[in-house]
């Protein structure tokens, strides 16, 4: 079944005539097809895609399911989208809520022939989180790209070598590996900057002592790993190894939790507890889990505000943390699928505490 027809089957239960698919990762989803600019319409009985001139023969070689058109500057976006609309009757057709800027939908307001625009960005999101054998496979692939590059990445480092180093370092080898594009920026902090989660790498040089937390990933096939790992640089205070182990322990907690049917809520609190029994509760300020796909943050979520059950066929992150101003941080990161009884961890790279010498 095309993916355009899925959008297609979700119309009537949203009270659409059409839904109008304008972000870039909506229409990755929606198409199968890449592009800086475009637009779907996707009605109950007929899917359309508009591109530019820089896409449009790419776009008639790799989007099926769906009548291809070119917008030129004598027939914008918006005329064609009108000539559907015209075409089907749409009364009430759907746009993204969630990535539409005020500006878009003050231009569609004014220029579309529509009744009525419906905020409808749920719709997709619900469709994308529950992932196809397809999109796993590209999920898997970026994720064997990213390990590759950890495993290479662990003979570079050394005291000495700064946070931006590394980072480089890490981008390099998985661009090397056969990524597209980075799935974000490379996090890499060492010694007291890792106690930031979102640290930005920096001059600063490693040193006997620190913990280095590395959290990357890349893309492939449009689709992003993600993975954190943390590791020891000549040696690890008894301190060390505790935190480090209770991070372990807390994400083994979490994936034992996560299942279809399990709010994410819940697996978020199995992992929460290990870090509070521990006595670090006050440290861990950031939810276990997020979804990934064609973005690197998607839904579902594991977090204490996810009160919703996780679908099977969901993907997404396990890494809970433990933060400690002034002296250092550790996370570890796994990517995994949501089934009936459990979960599927995709992530293959060792978890035990890693001291480089």
């Amino acid at each position: 079944m095309s993916r355009f027809h899925k959008i297609a089957e979700k119309l009537e239960a949203y009270g659409l005539d059409a839904m109008m698919v304008t972000s870039e990762p909506n229409r990755l989803y929606a198409a199968r097809f890449h592009s800086s600019a475009g637009v779907a319409i996707v009605t109950r009985d007929r899917s359309y895609f508009f591109t530019d001139s820089r896409y449009i023969e790419a776009a008639e070689k790799a989007v099926t399911g769906a009548e291809i058109r070119e917008n030129t500057a004598k027939t914008p976006v918006t005329d064609l989208v009108n000539e559907v609309i015209r075409r089907h009757e749409i009364q009430k057709l759907g746009f993204e809520d969630w990535y539409a800027t005020v500006e878009d939908y003050n231009r569609w307001q004014k220029k579309l022939e529509c009744r009525e625009l419906v905020p409808a960005a749920k719709l997709l999101m619900e469709l994308r989180a529950v992932k196809e054998p397809e999109e796993i496979d590209c999920l898997i692939a970026a994720q064997r790209i990213a390990e590759k590059a950890l495993k290479e990445v662990l003979d570079f480092i050394r005291p000495g070598v700064t946070e931006k180093e590394i980072s480089a370092f890490l981008q390099y080898r998985m661009l090397m590996g056969g990524a597209e594009k980075m799935s974000f920026e490379p996090i890499v902090v060492s010694g007291v900057n890792s106690s930031m989660p979102h640290g930005v790498p920096s001059d600063k040089k490693v040193e006997e002592g620190d913990f280095v937390t590395m959290d990357f990933g890349c893309i492939c096939g449009g689709y992003c790993s993600d993975m954190t790992r943390t590791v020891a640089v000549g040696y690890a205070t008894e301190e060390m190894e505790k935190v480090y182990y209770t991070v372990l322990e807390a994400q083994k907690a979490g994936i034992a939790a996560a299942r279809a049917g399990v709010t994410g809520k819940a697996v978020h609190e199995a992992a929460e507890q290990v870090i509070a029994s521990a006595g670090y509760g006050d440290c861990f300020g950031h939810g276990f889990g997020h979804g990934v796909g064609v973005e690197i943050h998607e839904s579902p979520t594991a977090a204490s505000s996810s009160d919703k059950p996780l679908p099977a066929g969901a993907v997404i992150s396990a890494e809970p943390g433990i933060y400690i101003p002034g002296k250092f941080g550790v996370r570890i990161e796994d990517v995994i699928i949501i089934r009936d009884g459990g979960c599927t961890d995709i992530t293959e790279a060792p978890k035990e505490l890693l001291i480089l010498k």
